[in-house]
């Protein structure tokens, strides 16, 4: 039998391999019956279309058998093997987003169902003072069901703290599932991201040279010489959370689709534009609920001693597909077919089958609609219908708060084209309703608590966002979007390119050390950005970063926006809009005029820890800023802002811009020269 060391280590001993390599060899049922067999140290679930085999009381998934594949999983690699929930926590007061990982292996076994339809299993681990220092002070039940006819299965846990568990952090909380190195090469995550990808040794010296971070690998060396020269990153193949709904990997021998489906974001942090992980290299494919990846330490959740806290991670399903024989649309056909599924389990959501008492039914959930507008004077006189607004139900905070928000859920949706929305399945509870509205800055929220009980129907009426305005435009820079997707984005060095993106100008951004080329443009002066003359689009960089001076030699970079003013209010004050995309370890600085120097007018302090530059990112956590300035500090005629990120620690610092704008006084005549 495995020790518990072993497991917490993701090791797997020979004589473990060879008693589940025979185990694998077990042929499935065929019959379409639900059959569950449970031993000392095992639990094998098959339903005549695939066979599941679960370490006991571990709920460690170290089998999966279909469509004449004796196991989908590895169970080879030196750490990480098979199919598990893990996740990664610290001590409080802690700093960064690492610490400690935990593979939240059972100590208890259960089965909660068992009939005709389908078969629950539960793995618990109940936290106790003994386990202080060692694991997480959570107790987790790990769920997995499988239903009868059904090509696939299901997981989810619920994660719970008691009064007696101390502080902690939790950084990440995830499902891995390591694919059979040998069979799964094929990696599909949206209709055009897809390819062959590289073995993982491929990424070890001396076939894979690491790049400025250890997850950009160089290929110098590949097994397959298809991939020489290319830049591996499973940053690469990140996407929002809205869009994160389907992705896995194929097998050509034979033809099978191993695919992670998530029916629902509610249970996922961040909102509706968080970025995460999906399919990557190992052949590894995750299901993310907890994570920091472009939001850093402000995602970390953070548990008082004491603390009281219970959360439903999903369920997610993961579906199996197959053809008989492989043909040039095999991969094609599998990946729409995932599709159609996906699109099932979405209509299906709330599932009617778990049998936790914390997972809520349809009938234990409510509802909430409305319509949106946005006023804004300069704009219009008129309210204007907020289209395509996002508009979502988030635990009671800020504005914006939940773009931070991780201990509660959220539910999204998209307003229709006049503004009216309508959330549905949402869990009983206290919130409030968050929203933006494409073109405008800002975020809205309702200062009302919005209280949802089993069955409610809320109809909250108008609603109207009054976004951040003192004075007409004078000037302004990008699109109010949350993203600095407008702004230029270089082409990258051919030295270090991801063949998949060079022809999918969406994705360009996602190119490994594009922050290396603004040296390139700008090797002796920074940006100047002239209103009137320059086109953000192609003047205006994506990333304000440093300028590397020397070996591990860093320089802040001040950009200019120069503009003309053919005359100066004679009261009031002109405001400086400044929304961020993202930032990293930043400072961001504003002048007006003096050629840049003297004292900042505005210092955003320091901010941001989300790493969208590094992790190939277009947006990370939004920030909005807004600066008032006297009006004797500009002149008639020529006038130039200075925008400084004043950290210079590494190549690695810096914003990204989602919008600027210029207002004058508060209805004043002030106009461009």
């Amino acid at each position: 039998m495995l020790s518990m060391s072993c497991f917490v280590k993701h090791r797997f001993s020979a004589l473990y391999i060879i008693t589940f390599c025979i185990l694998s060899l077990r042929k499935s049922s065929g019959n379409g019956l639900l059959q569950l067999e449970v031993q000392q140290d095992y639990v094998v679930l098959d339903n005549g279309l695939l066979q599941l085999t679960f370490t006991k009381p571990g709920g460690h998934l170290i089998c999966i058998r279909y469509n004449g594949l004796d196991n989908l999983l590895e169970l080879h690699n030196p750490l990480l093997n098979g199919g598990f929930w893990d996740l990664n926590w610290s001590k409080p007061g802690t700093s960064g987003t690492r610490g400690e990982f935990d593979v939240a292996n059972g100590t208890d076994f259960q089965v909660v169902v068992q009939n005709e339809e389908q078969v629950e299993l539960s793995f618990t681990r109940k936290w106790d003072a003994s386990m202080l220092g060692q694991y997480a002070p959570l107790s987790i039940d790990k769920r997995f069901i499988m239903l009868c006819g059904s090509s696939g299965f299901y997981s989810y846990a619920i994660y719970q703290r008691d009064e007696t568990m101390p502080a902690f952090y939790l950084n990440e909380a995830r499902i891995a599932l390591m694919l059979n190195i040998e069979k799964f090469v094929y990696m599909a995550m949206s209709d055009d991201r897809q390819r062959r990808l590289p073995r993982p040794e491929d990424r070890v010296p001396p076939r894979g040279r690491e790049l400025a971070f250890p997850e950009a690998v160089l290929l110098v060396d590949p097994i397959e010489p298809e991939f020489k020269g290319e830049v591996d990153d499973k940053y690469q193949y990140s996407c929002e959370n809205k869009d994160n709904k389907v992705h896995g990997f194929i097998c050509t021998d034979p033809t099978i689709g191993l695919w992670q489906i998530s029916p629902s974001n509610e249970f996922r942090t961040g909102g509706p534009i968080k970025q995460d992980l999906t399919s990557h290299v190992n052949p590894t494919t995750l299901a993310m609920f907890v994570s920091t990846h472009y939001g850093g330490e402000d995602l970390v959740v953070k548990f008082g001693d004491g603390e009281e806290w219970k959360k439903v991670f999903g369920p997610v399903f993961i579906y199996l597909n197959s053809v008989s024989d492989y043909t040039n649309d095999s991969n094609a056909f599998l990946w729409s077919d995932a599709k159609d599924q996906m699109k099932k389990e979405v209509e299906k959501w709330p599932y009617s089958f778990p049998v936790s008492e914390d997972f809520l039914h349809v009938d234990q959930r409510g509802s909430v609609c409305g319509r949106l507008f946005a006023q804004d004077r300069y704009i219009s006189e008129g309210k204007i219908a907020a289209k395509g607004a996002f508009v979502g139900l988030a635990p009671p905070g800020k504005d914006g708060s939940f773009q931070k928000e991780a201990k509660g859920y959220q539910f999204w949706v998209n307003a229709d084209d006049d503004g009216y929305f309508k959330i549905t399945n949402i869990r009983p509870g206290v919130y409030n309703i968050y929203a933006w509205v494409p073109g405008f800055i800002g975020d809205y929220r309702c200062d009302k608590d919005i209280v949802v009980a089993p069955g409610s129907s809320i109809d909250l009426g108008d609603l109207v966002y009054f976004p951040p305005r003192n004075g007409a435009t004078l000037w302004e820079i990008g699109i109010p979007d949350r993203s600095a997707a407008e702004f230029y984005v270089p082409d990258p060095d051919p030295m270090y390119i991801n063949k998949l993106l060079v022809n999918l100008p969406s994705h360009r951004f996602r190119q490994y050390g594009l922050w290396q080329r603004y040296a390139d443009l700008y090797p002796n002066q920074d940006l100047v950005y002239t209103i009137g003359t320059s086109d953000y689009k192609k003047d205006w960089f994506y990333a304000q970063v440093t300028r590397k001076i020397g070996e591990s030699a860093y320089k802040a970079t001040t950009w200019q926006i120069k503009f003309e003013l053919d005359e100066i209010a004679e009261s009031g004050k002109y405001t400086l809009r400044i929304a961020l995309a993202s930032a990293t370890f930043s400072i961001l600085e504003v002048r007006v005029n003096k050629n840049g120097l003297g004292e900042a007018l505005f210092s955003s302090g320091l901010i941001g820890s989300d790493n969208t530059i590094t992790r190939h990112g277009i947006h990370g956590l939004y920030w909005q800023f807004n600066v008032e300035m006297e009006t004797s500090l500009f002149n008639e005629g020529d006038n130039t802002i200075y925008l400084t990120q004043a950290r210079n620690f590494s190549a690695l610092h810096g914003v990204m811009y989602d919008y600027v704008r210029l207002e004058a006084p508060s209805f004043t005549s002030n106009k461009l020269a």
